[in-house]
C-alpha cells in the first residue's frame, strides 16, 4: 500500500531563474564565435555545473535543487535558445538522472543521485558504428576476479568529452544481458576523441570513446528492464525538442535583430526600412508562432512527465496507460514540430538578401543544428508508429536499438 509520503517543495521559478538566467546570457554571448571557431564550451559547461544545472532534478536531501520536470524543461528551453548545443551536451546527464529515478532501485540510485549533486556529469556511450547485430552491443563487459573489465569502441557519445562520468551500454559476456556500466571520463584504458564532424551541433562533440580494459567494480554495473514501459525513451526524446524549441526562438531573436538594424532596402520592397515593411514584419511573425507551439508543445509533454514523476514521489503506482501515453505524446510532439521548427530555421533567411548568408551571423547555424537535431531517432518511424497505434491500437516501443538483423 502507498505511505503517501508527502512531497517536498520545488524551488520557486522565479529562483531558478535568477540563478541560471546570468549564466544562459553569458553563453549566448559568447555562440556564434565558438561556432565560428569551433570552439568547444568546455567553459560554458563548467559555468553550468558550477550553478547546480546538473543537480536540478537531484532531491534537496541528496544535496540537489529538487526541480520539477517542467521546470527542467523550461530551462533547457531558455538553455537551447542561449546555445543549442548545450543542451545536447547534457542530455546524456538527464536522461541518466531520469534513469535513475525511474528504473534503478533507491540504494542503488543515491550514490550517483549525491555525486550529480556534487556537480558530477555525466556522458554517453550507447551508441555503435558498423554492422552489429540489433539488441546486442559489440561492446563486453566481462569478469575479472572479483571485478569486471570493459572493452569496445562507441560513436555519438555526445556529452562525454566534457563529462566526469560515462553511462556505457554493454553486453555482459558470461550470460550475455545488456548491463549500464559508470566509469570515470579519466579511468585508464579510456580514450575521448573530438571526431564528432557533422555539420551541425559541432560543439556536443559527438564522437569516439574507446574502452580497453576499463576496470569496472560491481558497483558501477546497473541492471534494468528493458521490457517494461518507461519515461526514459520520453525524456530523452524531449531533450531533443525543448532544443528545438529553444533555438526556434533563437531564430526570432536573431531575425528580429537583423531586421532592426538593417538599412539597406529593395526598390521593390513595402516598406521604408526592413523593419517597416510589412512583409517582413509577416515572416518575423510567423517565426514567432512557431517558436511559441513548439515551446508549448514541449511544456504539455513536461507535464505529462511532471504527472508520473509526482505519483512516483508519493509512492503511487504508475499504470502502464499513464506510461504509453507519455511515450505517444513525445513521439506526437516530434511528428508536430520538427518540421515547423526546420521551416523557421530556413525561412530566416527572407528577411534579408544575401548579407544575411555572411560568416559573421553564422545564421545558418540554426539550420544546421536543427536538421542534425532533427535526424536523431528518425521521425519517419515515430509517424508510422502513431499511424499504427490510431489505427490498430499497437502499444509503442519503449526500447530500441540500431544495428543489422540477427541472421
Amino acid at each position: 500500500m502507498a505511505d503517501h509520503t508527502p512531497i517536498p517543495a520545488s524551488p520557486s521559478t522565479p529562483d531558478l531563474a535568477a540563478r541560471f538566467r546570468p549564466v544562459f546570457a553569458d553563453i549566448a554571448a559568447q555562440a556564434v564565435r565558438r561556432e565560428r571557431e569551433r570552439d568547444l564550451p568546455y567553459d560554458a559547461v563548467a559555468q553550468l555545473r558550477d550553478a547546480g544545472f546538473g543537480a536540478l532534478r537531484v532531491p534537496v536531501a541528496l544535496g540537489g535543487l529538487g526541480a520539477s520536470v517542467e521546470q527542467l524543461f523550461a530551462l533547457l528551453i531558455e538553455l537551447g535558445e542561449a546555445d543549442s548545443n548545450l543542451p545536447q551536451i547534457l542530455r546524456a546527464h538527464i536522461g541518466f538522472v531520469e534513469r535513475l529515478h525511474a528504473e534503478i532501485p533507491l540504494a542503488r540510485r543515491e550514490p550517483w543521485l549525491r555525486l550529480a549533486a556534487q556537480g558530477a556529469i555525466f556522458g554517453n556511450a550507447a551508441m555503435e558504428r558498423g554492422e552489429g547485430k540489433l539488441g546486442r552491443y559489440q561492446t563486453e563487459l566481462s569478469r575479472d576476479g572479483d571485478g569486471w573489465v570493459l572493452d569496445g569502441e562507441k560513436f555519438y557519445s555526445t556529452g562525454t568529452l566534457y563529462a566526469d562520468w560515462i553511462a556505457v551500454s554493454a553486453t555482459r559476456v558470461d550470460d550475455g544481458v545488456p548491463v549500464y556500466v559508470l566509469v570515470p571520463a579519466d579511468a585508464p584504458g579510456v580514450e575521448r576523441v573530438d571526431d564528432w564532424r557533422g555539420f551541425g551541433q559541432r560543439m556536443s562533440a559527438s564522437g569516439t570513446t574507446r574502452f580497453h580494459r576499463v576496470a569496472v567494480p560491481d558497483a558501477n554495473v546497473l541492471i534494468f528492464s528493458r521490457q517494461e514501459p518507461t519515461t526514459v525513451t520520453a525524456t530523452f526524446q524531449l531533450v531533443h525538442l525543448a532544443t528545438l524549441a529553444g533555438l526556434a526562438r533563437a531564430v526570432e531573436r536573431d531575425a528580429a535583430a537583423f531586421v532592426r538594424d538593417r538599412r539597406r532596402v529593395y526598390s521593390h520592397g513595402s516598406g521604408d526600412t526592413a523593419a517597416q515593411d510589412p512583409l517582413v514584419q509577416q515572416v518575423v511573425g510567423q517565426l514567432s508562432g512557431t517558436a511559441f507551439v513548439a515551446g508549448a508543445t514541449v511544456g504539455a509533454v513536461a507535464r505529462l512527465l511532471g504527472e508520473i514523476d509526482q505519483r512516483r514521489r508519493r509512492g503511487d503506482a504508475v499504470s502502464g496507460e499513464a506510461l504509453q501515453e507519455v511515450e505517444l505524446s513525445a513521439a506526437r510532439a516530434q511528428v508536430g514540430i520538427l518540421d515547423m521548427v526546420l521551416a523557421a530555421a530556413s525561412r530566416l533567411f527572407d528577411v534579408g538578401g544575401a548579407s544575411a548568408l555572411g560568416p559573421d551571423a553564422q545564421l545558418d547555424r540554426h539550420w544546421r543544428n536543427a536538421r542534425t537535431l532533427a535526424s536523431h531517432n528518425p521521425v519517419i518511424y515515430k509517424a508510422r508508429l502513431l499511424g499504427d497505434h490510431a489505427i490498430n491500437g499497437t502499444a509503442p516501443s519503449f526500447y530500441w536499438s540500431v544495428g543489422t538483423k540477427a541472421a
